[in-house]
């Protein structure tokens, strides 16, 4: 049954518009552009990102995961390779990373394929985290089901004393994640719903592909 409260929360999006005339040629470059613009406003965590994996079988997931880095060669995050999500990109490379900065009225979607982090750029990441960081990292048996919280204190209580006086290294089991995008689909939200949508495809050459979709 429609619930009619909930039906009759709208937005009417006004604030910017989109052109496939405007846009830069390559996607991160456009990325970039729009980055610049989440991250010198009033944008939270405009680094947070969906994370959509799946199994071989085709059963989804989604969380929120932190964007660390982009560049030429994909968009980088950072996790537990023995978690839900590590044992499906295992599985399955196709992923799916998406945007939502809602005080800019813009998503971003990348539609693409994952491969690990090599372990110089995972250790560099890793030892530059608040000790705390790093040492949750190794006691979180992340997925995994724990009877209570208190499981996790005590080992983070244990760690946290046999590393009073070194650094933990980074564990085997926890690093980067390199999503290398196929498409980019930037979206705009324009008044009566008839929302901006510019997509990128890769192409064979390594070229991209500029289309406008209907919203």
């Amino acid at each position: 049954m429609l619930n009619q409260k909930i039906a009759d929360l709208r937005k009417d999006y006004i604030m910017a518009s989109l052109d496939e005339k405007d846009v830069d040629q390559d996607p991160i470059q456009q990325f970039g552009r729009w980055w610049n613009d989440a991250t010198t406003g009033e944008v939270e965590e405009a680094n947070a990102m969906t994370l959509a994996t799946s199994t071989p079988e085709g059963h989804p997931s989604a969380r929120i995961v932190l964007l660390k880095s982009f560049d030429q060669d994909g968009f980088l995050f950072f996790t537990n390779y023995e978690s839900q999500k590590g044992q499906e990109l295992a599985q399955n490379p196709n992923v799916c990373l998406l945007f939502f900065w809602r005080e800019l009225e813009r998503q971003v979607r990348i539609v693409g394929t994952v491969s690990k982090a090599s372990a110089t750029v995972s250790d560099e990441y890793y030892n530059s985290r608040p000790i705390g960081s790093r040492i949750g990292a190794i006691a979180s048996p992340q997925s995994k089901v724990i009877a209570d919280r208190s499981v996790l204190q005590q080992e983070v209580d244990k760690l946290t004393d046999q590393y009073a006086h070194k650094s933990p290294e980074r564990p085997a089991y926890w690093g980067g994640y390199q999503v290398k995008p196929t498409a980019i689909e930037f979206w705009q939200g324009r008044s009566s719903r008839l929302h901006d949508r510019i997509r990128y495809t890769l192409q064979g050459d390594g070229s991209w592909k500029i289309e406008r979709l209907a919203p």
